[in-house]
């Protein structure tokens, strides 16, 4: 059944809506517990470590959810591109919500022990499972409803899951702070969790009213949909995972440092306060909230190669003086260093979406796209705060980090020169007009 115009704009702005609410709703989730691992979980489940190795723990802890995250991409992508896209990310955000909200009502070392840091584990790894599900489905349920004119500004709804989450998350965690002030770390840190199962049940709710994708019920259909889209995509595409996946050390590495790492650094070893970082890291978010959308934009208008290499040399220039800012200790200067460290990754997430998504066809699209994004989460953002945690232990100085940084942009622009699309691989069907926008 052909659709209409009419049709499909109607349904654009529905799943615009719901790629925003679901994916900023998983996470929410997620970074909810980055904040907690550099602000309360050392204490609470790893109290008889030294402090080092309390916050390495934590931070461990934290990396298991990106570990989990390409074997969520393998199960949800397998399941949406023969099922369907719509069904994976329902269940993904129930499967997030749920050990999100069972995490607020662990009970902690002082209770049951070591026990209480295993199921703290158990349920980062069912909350890797859920966001490596995620984002595969929501992008690619986006650029299948979009026009070929706007896949980048449509793709980049699903990225803004990303900012929204990371403000909801850290605006809760900052006013839990300062409502239950020193029973923060006792029983405050337990209510942002607490609160997941409100936003999952809004999320499910506008999930529900989507339809699945014309072109994905066409192949449906036709019973054209790959027996293994998970094998194929790895055997078809193996370069292509790759490399996309190294694109994305660029913006990844980045954001958790100066997300996560950058809590404990300031409040541990720069003794700030915590509410005043909390609330400055709430700054990349919004940064993120205005340039995503608008260099996904001009992704569509000027290349995404060209927008994604513009964000990469900005994360570059400022891998150096993001530290030599905020080692300042001035307020004024952290919250400078903070926005224009944000700027490069943010013009690099924005059209990322559809620069991933568009190297594969319609039958592979879900499962290599997720396979390719969440394989960076092991190389990249899932180690950076244990990587720059070990780096200052050793070399006493946020200089390594600095040069961790700029390798890993180093890596990312020569990975993006290598990613050359062609009509042929790009879309399977795809007109020369399409191919243009991507190149």
């Amino acid at each position: 059944m052909e659709v209409t115009e009419k049709v499909r704009k109607k349904q654009m702005r529905k799943v615009a809506l719901a790629s925003i609410v679901g994916t900023s709703i998983e996470w929410y989730d997620f970074f909810l517990y980055g904040t907690m691992a550099a602000l309360v979980f050392p204490k609470l489940f790893f109290p008889e470590s030294t402090a080092f190795m309390g916050v390495l723990q934590s931070f461990i802890t934290l990396f298991i959810g990106f570990l989990a995250r390409p074997l969520g991409a393998i199960i949800f992508s397998s399941y949406g591109d023969k099922i369907g896209r719509k069904a994976a990310l329902v269940t993904s955000l129930l499967l997030m919500g749920v050990s999100s909200t069972v995490m607020g009502l662990l009970p902690t070392y002082d209770s049951i022990g070591v026990y209480g840091a295993v199921l703290l584990v158990i349920l980062r790894f069912l909350q890797g499972i859920g966001v490596g599900g995620e984002w595969g489905g929501s992008v690619t349920l986006s650029v299948e409803w979009s026009s070929k004119k706007s896949r980048g500004l449509m793709g980049s709804m699903t990225q803004l899951g990303v900012p929204i989450g990371m403000l909801a998350s850290t605006s809760i965690v900052s006013l839990c702070i300062f409502l239950t002030g020193d029973n923060f770390g006792v029983w405050g840190w337990r209510i942002p969790f607490i609160l997941s199962i409100i936003l999952v049940f809004i999320g499910l709710y506008i999930r529900l009213g989507i339809e699945e994708s014309p072109e994905f019920a066409k192949m449906k259909k036709e019973n054209r949909t790959a027996k293994s889209p998970v094998l194929e995509s790895i055997k078809g595409y193996p370069k292509e995972i790759i490399l996309a996946a190294f694109t994305r050390l660029a913006d990844n590495v980045p954001f958790y440092i100066y997300t996560t790492f950058a809590i404990y650094y300031a409040t541990v070893h720069l003794k700030l306060d915590k509410q005043f970082i909390t609330n400055a890291v709430l700054l990349v978010s919004v940064v993120f909230l205005v340039v995503v959308p608008l260099s996904a934009h001009l992704s569509d208008r000027i290349g995404r190669r060209n927008i994604t290499l513009a964000g990469m040399i900005m994360t570059l220039a400022m891998a150096f003086p993001y530290f030599y800012l905020v080692n300042t200790e001035e307020k004024g200067l952290i919250i400078l260093a903070t926005m224009l460290a944000s700027v490069g990754p943010a013009v690099v997430y924005g059209p990322q979406a559809a620069l991933i998504s568009e190297i594969f066809p319609v039958h592979l699209r879900f499962s290599g796209s997720s396979i390719a994004y969440q394989f960076a989460s092991i190389i990249a953002g899932g180690l950076a705060p244990t990587i720059s945690l070990t780096l200052l232990e050793k070399f006493k100085s946020t200089t390594a980090i600095g040069t961790y940084v700029t390798i890993c942009c180093i890596i990312s622009i020569i990975a993006l020169t290598l990613l050359k699309p062609s009509e042929k691989r790009v879309l399977k069907g795809a007109d020369s007009s399409e191919v243009s926008q991507i190149i």
